[in-house]
């Protein structure tokens, strides 16, 4: 038996040089892709019964059937032109996929276990070593959290109190810098005057809000200084309420459909000292969001605009809804419903990373009683009140949060 071993780009090549040099008779032991191509064991003179026997019996699976083999390479002698030989597509080994072998699955999954089981041992150790060495920090760290402060602000806020001498020490620290990380305008800004618009998303006060307050300018500066004008041209008597709204306080209630009506409606206020627009109430995924900031801007005109937010939707809908209506500049934000909020910390850690000052708090329906200019510490006072009614983070939760990024810290 002659054995002789062949290198080719691709199959039909190899099968080509095979033919060539041992004729059509030659017989094909085994291929198999290798860097740059395939490599074939062909033979002439093939005696099966040796081969199986040097090879122990041993199943090979990389030998071709010779037959088989044969009558292939007369196919492509048939029916392919020398020259296309090349280009045409080319007969490789079968590949196997490992990456989708049972065995290599489960002990990928295995490893994936095995790493998560790590991380959170990992995580309890730091968590534990933290709570040995900084005990102060990490209880109010604990605190913090029951506010529902996002995780990324509590380890800034909770920074301080390693310095602590106490645990009243330590708190007083962290809402210390907690205070200063608020952006709160503790001014009046309607006392400004000028022309201001009220945004945001549906059934959070904005009407309400715009009521109110007119009827705190009307009580400072009275009725003839103030006027309303809605551009909600969506609902269905959207217009009603503003106008009840407007006939109690005796001020004139106008109609903008688009920015060109809005333009000649505010140009026909301009003797008013306040101006406000009362805005459709929009998802923060509504596509006319657009639309809407396109008729605030077209107007040429100055126009201030408040952001109405609700103290009570989940804190990861508050962030969207901010950046959201930020395509619009805006001034500040009004927060209502706070006699309906359980928790804070959402909406603070909100306002916090997106930079954006609280003008007035809303905490019920009467007007204008029910509007306050945004202050700080009542606002933080409030937080902490909601926060005592509430059961503070389990340890594991703590660990789980905290844990693993001071953990991957010493790594």
């Amino acid at each position: 038996m002659k054995v002789k071993r062949f290198f080719a780009p691709d199959m039909r090549q190899a099968i080509r040089l095979v033919r060539e040099a041992q004729g059509p008779d030659a017989v094909i032991l085994s291929n198999r892709q290798v860097d740059g191509g395939i490599e074939i064991i062909a033979s002439v003179d093939y005696d099966e019964s040796l081969l199986e026997r040097e090879a122990g019996g041993a199943a090979q699976e990389e030998v071709t059937e010779p037959a088989e083999v044969n009558r292939a390479a007369d196919t492509y002698a048939r029916h392919t032109p020398a020259q296309a030989e090349v280009r045409d597509t080319t007969v490789s080994a079968p590949s196997i996929d490992w990456s989708q072998d049972p065995s290599i699955v489960a002990m990928r999954d295995e490893i994936r276990q095995l790493r998560g089981l790590l991380e959170d041992q990992l995580a309890h150790l730091a968590w534990g070593d933290m709570k040995r060495r900084e005990p102060l920090h990490a209880d109010v760290m604990r605190r913090l959290s029951s506010m529902e402060i996002s995780s990324r602000l509590v380890e800034r806020i909770s920074a301080p109190t390693v310095h602590a001498r106490d645990e009243e020490h330590a708190w007083k620290l962290a809402m210390a810098e907690l205070a200063a990380c608020v952006p709160v305008a503790e001014e009046d800004f309607l006392d400004q005057g000028g022309i201001v618009a009220l945004v945001g998303s549906t059934g959070v006060g904005k009407t309400t809000s715009i009521a109110k307050l007119a009827a705190r300018y009307v009580l400072r500066h009275g009725q003839r200084h103030v006027a309303l004008v809605t551009t909600d041209s969506y609902r269905i008597g959207a217009h009603e309420q503003l106008m009840t709204y407007g006939r109690l306080l005796g001020i004139p209630v106008q109609v903008a459909s688009d920015h060109n009506e809005l333009r000649s409606t505010l140009n026909s206020l301009s003797d008013k000292r306040l101006v406000l627009i009362d805005t459709a109430g929009m998802s923060q995924r509504d596509v006319r969001l657009t639309e809407q900031f396109a008729t605030l801007a077209d107007t040429g005109l100055p126009i201030r605009t408040l952001l109405v937010l609700s103290a009570t939707v989940h804190p990861s809908v508050m962030d969207e809804t901010i950046r959201a209506f930020s395509g619009v500049p805006l001034d500040g934000a009004i927060l209502t419903k706070l006699d309906e909020a359980a928790s804070l910390g959402g909406v603070l850690s909100a306002v916090i990373e997106q930079q954006l000052p609280l003008r007035f708090v809303a905490n019920g329906q009467r007007v204008p009683e029910d509007m306050q200019v945004a202050r700080v510490s009542e606002l933080l006072q409030l937080a902490t009140t909601l926060a005592s009614e509430r059961e503070l983070p389990a340890e594991s939760v703590m660990a789980e949060t905290f844990g693993g990024c001071r953990a991957n810290v010493h790594v």
